[in-house]
């Protein structure tokens, strides 16, 4: 095997890793919420008063272990959005790896504009 075709399936390697990585993330943010939703349908009780759900950190790992529905279907979604992201931190270290900076350099920026908009978010 040359160079190139070693480079190639090294590519593959870590782009399949990636995929089966997003597909964990998505399929568990999802079994997740759907626990959380049947929780909610079975009992009918989100486990907040009427029009309020957990919105900090805090307080859905509060509402998790208390075991309210709308905690459990805000932890769903904030697996789902973590979860690019998380892939974001993982490229930055394949990519140190693999001794490519110019991508180290750019993917670092990119999870760093991420960080600032959840700093922002939480915010504003």
């Amino acid at each position: 095997m040359n160079k190139k075709q070693a480079k190639d399936e090294k590519i593959y390697d870590v782009e399949a890793a990636v995929s089966t990585f997003l597909r964990i993330g998505v399929l568990t943010s999802a079994a997740v919420i759907v626990t959380g939703l049947l929780l909610f349908l079975i009992t009918g009780q989100s486990g907040y008063p009427e029009q309020t759900y957990p919105t900090t950190v805090t307080g859905i790992v509060t509402g998790l272990v208390e075991g309210k529905a709308y905690a459990i279907m805000m932890a769903g979604l904030s697996l789902l959005i973590l979860t690019p992201v998380f892939r974001v931190a993982v490229s930055i270290f394949v990519f140190l790896k693999e001794k490519d900076y110019l991508y180290v350099i750019i993917t670092s920026l990119v999870f760093l504009i991420l960080m600032i908009s959840f700093a922002l978010g939480k915010i504003g």
